[in-house]
């Protein structure tokens, strides 16, 4: 809404007065209105794409700088993807921003400024792409020699696909699926990377059959024509494919990337073709031409063996002669072998019967082992009872033996024995101190006493026991 336009009685001047917001305004609608479509060349910088899809950048010349903005609804239809330093021709309309006080170009379409500018594109991406390695021969897949399907990506309507069936039906027939696209145009390059890939996706044994070769082509045209062949989309589908690739963009003079990036370049789609299949004709005389070799070679063969089997059958003794020697010495042997089994059946036999005579009865050798058995009991019943009595002499005298060495008739001689009143022997007086407890074993019977004396030179101490002694036991001491 406009602000009251009368001036104040302090004002000097009857010029009315605008807020910013309105004269904002009224620049955004005369920009707009004056400049709805222009189509500007420049210079791209400070390119930037944030995540709301919007692309932001400048345009620029020797003598001046043009903010542009492409909002994300047309950046589909750009045709290109803008970079730092592409020089370019943008279509739009020039609109104001007033929050920052500053006007901008909102860009509706894109292309290149000139062929110099497509061949520094062009190259700048060959650059990139070859450092990647989608370029290397290592990549490169033998084609296979006779296809059972072949795909062909190109435009339906074109002259190429009636190119390509043409030459396949003169050389070698064969299945030709189409993939219909655009060569030319802002979709071409999506449409084209579309088709290799969905010809890879494509299953083998389904029921549209998987290609055994790929080729895209296209026909002659300028650079601008022949850019979809040249945009990364197309050249890195051709390079990720798993069927070999044949390329037949434009005529023999032209190059595009997929060139680089296919298993086969050929300089027209009619050679493309050439390239896919043999020639049936050559290798239908190629075969009969192997085959009657063949059969000259077997021939030629079998008839040297022949000869040789001759050669060989000549120097061979009379079969008959052989077979009447062999059959006599049959005989012979046969004769031998009778008597000598029958020699030695007879020699077996009287070993058999010499051996037989000197053998003893099982009977006869019960009784002996009988007889043995008896005669050792008897000498065992005879030998018992006077082992037995040996045996409890000698226990008599060990007994007695024993008894000598016990200690009972050492205290029957007068001597005592002491212990300590852990029942264990003391054996030096060492052992003892005031106050300890001790008993004596006479041989007939045990005292208990008590050590009331002093110790010997040499013992050690120990603490007295508490207490008075017993005066009713003795003392050793």
């Amino acid at each position: 809404m406009m602000t009251d336009r009368s001036s104040s009685p302090n004002t000097p001047t009857n010029a009315p007065i605008f807020s910013v917001g309105e004269i904002s305004g009224v620049l955004k609608m005369t920009v707009e209105e004056t400049f709805a479509h222009v189509r500007v060349r420049g210079e791209i910088s400070g390119f930037k794409k944030p995540a709301s899809g919007h692309m932001y950048f400048t345009l620029k010349d020797d003598e001046a700088v043009l903010n542009g903005v492409c909002w994300r609804g047309s950046v589909a239809r750009l045709g290109i993807t803008p970079e730092d330093g592409m020089e370019v021709i943008a279509t739009g309309r020039l609109t104001t921003y007033g929050a920052r006080s500053n006007y901008q170009m909102v860009v509706e379409k894109m292309e290149l400024a000139g062929e110099g500018a497509l061949l520094k594109l062009l190259e700048d991406r060959r650059r990139k792409l070859a450092t990647e390695g989608l370029f290397d021969e290592t990549r490169k897949r033998p084609l296979p020699f006779l296809p059972d399907v072949i795909g062909v990506v190109t435009s339906p309507t074109g002259a190429v696909i009636r190119d390509i069936l043409h030459r396949l039906e003169d050389r070698f027939p064969r299945h030709v699926l189409l993939w219909p696209v655009l060569v030319q145009g802002d979709k071409a390059a999506e449409a084209i990377a579309a088709a290799v890939r969905g010809f890879n996706g494509l299953i083998a044994g389904g029921k549209i059959p998987r290609p055994d070769l790929l080729i895209v082509a296209r026909g002659g045209g300028s650079l601008e024509d022949l850019w979809a062949f040249n945009e990364e989309s197309v050249v890195r589908a051709v390079a990720e494919s798993e069927i070999p690739v044949i390329s037949a963009v434009g005529h023999e003079t032209d190059t595009t990337l997929v060139d680089f990036a296919a298993d086969r370049r050929a300089p027209t789609p009619s050679a493309a073709a050439e390239m896919a299949v043999p020639v049936r004709g050559e290798l239908l005389a190629q075969v009969m031409d192997d085959g009657a070799r063949i059969v000259n070679a077997v021939n030629r063969l079998v008839q040297d063996n022949r000869r040789e089997l001759a050669a060989a059958a000549r120097g061979l003794p009379n079969l008959g002669q052989l077979l009447g020697d062999a059959s006599q010495r049959l005989d012979d042997w046969s004769e031998r072998f009778d008597n000598s089994l029958k020699s030695g059946m007879d020699e077996r036999r009287r070993e058999f019967s010499s051996l037989s005579g000197r053998l003893t009865r099982p009977d006869q050798l019960l009784r002996q082992a009988r007889q043995r058995l008896s005669s050792e009991a008897r000498a065992l019943n005879q030998t018992a009872p006077l082992l037995l009595r040996q045996r409890q002499s000698d226990l008599a005298r060990l007994s007695q033996l024993l008894e000598s060495y016990s200690y009972q008739r050492v205290l029957d001689r007068g001597f005592a024995l002491v212990t300590d009143s852990a029942q264990k022997p003391v054996t030096s007086v060492t052992e003892l101190s005031a106050g300890d407890r001790a008993q004596v074993q006479f041989k007939d019977g045990a005292l208990a006493v008590a050590v009331t004396g002093n110790k010997m030179p040499g013992a050690k101490p120990k603490k007295p026991a508490s207490g008075k002694a017993d005066e009713r036991q003795g003392s050793l001491l």
